[in-house]
């Protein structure tokens, strides 16, 4: 019996009019195929390709906003250029499109970059000094910083958004914790305050700070330490003199010892949490009605 070969490519193409069995088309395509993967690098984009023509304002930042006139260095500047792959020398000039030396065409007069108070705005019509400032100055975010306008309104309802929070919490607020509020802020002036002044304060706290304000009315630890400095100016428990210990006016029986290094009333606030200080904080709520 004659063995059975299988015809490779080549064979096929040479005698092309010979009709080809299905076993014999399934072994020629079942060699694998090479395939040639060209991996293309990502182009990183340049700082201009987002640029958007506007007017802007560069304002000097820490000690220097003070300055009646600042000048920024204009001459002898670097920056490295990913896409060239090498560091371009930078420079600030009247009578050029472009602030990279290596593109200057004729002669370049050197100009100067002047802040006045504080500040320098530069209108959309001068966009090689804006650009320098924005994209390619060393001391850009150092010495300098540019003013956005986006930003800044984003912080503004941030900050109006926080307002109109405190301001409700304090509104719907009742009147032992808006004293336990302000007696962190006022001290022990609040005992002496009438409802409508304590209100008032309170809202105007809400109002002035707040942030400080929201993290206050969240701590459960303010209304039980006002309660402690409560009892104590109502004479219910006493503190010791060198503030290590809280007793019972009545008896002068021993509450609690105040850890080293800790302020009497945060620790006597979190001992009311504990079974002993519930117990106690109870009988303290029942004198103070």
């Amino acid at each position: 019996m004659a063995k059975k070969t299988t015809p490779n490519k080549t064979s096929i193409k040479a005698n092309s009019k010979k009709v080809l069995n299905t076993e014999e088309v399934q072994a020629v395509y079942a060699e694998p195929v090479k395939v040639k993967t060209v991996v293309e690098k990502e182009k990183t984009k340049a700082p201009s390709d987002t640029w958007e023509i506007k007017d802007r304002t560069y304002i000097l930042k820490g000690n220097n906003q003070n300055s009646l006139f600042y000048a920024l260095k204009s001459s002898s500047l670097k920056w490295f250029d990913e896409e060239k792959g090498y560091e371009r020398e930078m420079k600030y000039t009247s009578n050029q499109k472009t602030p990279f030396v290596d593109e200057f065409t004729g002669s370049a007069r050197l100009a100067h970059i002047a802040f006045e108070d504080g500040m320098l705005y530069v209108p959309k019509n001068k966009q090689t000094l804006q650009k320098l400032l924005s994209l390619y100055h060393p001391d850009k975010n150092k010495v300098y910083f540019e003013k956005d306008e986006v930003k800044i309104a984003v912080n503004e309802l941030d900050i109006m958004e926080l307002e109109i929070e405190a301001l409700i919490a304090a509104r719907e607020m009742d009147v032992d914790m808006a004293e336990a509020v302000m007696r962190v802020e006022l001290g022990s002036k609040v005992s002496k305050m009438s409802s409508k002044e304590l209100k008032r304060d309170l809202l105007l706290f809400a109002k002035s700070n707040p942030s400080m304000f929201l993290e206050l009315a969240n701590d459960d630890n303010v209304h039980l330490r006002n309660m402690g400095i409560k009892a104590t100016e109502m004479n219910i428990i006493t503190l010791s003199k060198d503030n290590r210990t809280f007793k019972w006016a009545s008896n002068d029986r021993k509450l609690m010892t105040v850890p080293f290094d800790e302020h009497p009333y945060s620790a006597l606030a979190a001992w009311f949490k504990t079974d002993e200080g519930m117990e106690v904080f109870s009988s303290i709520e029942k004198r103070l009605k």
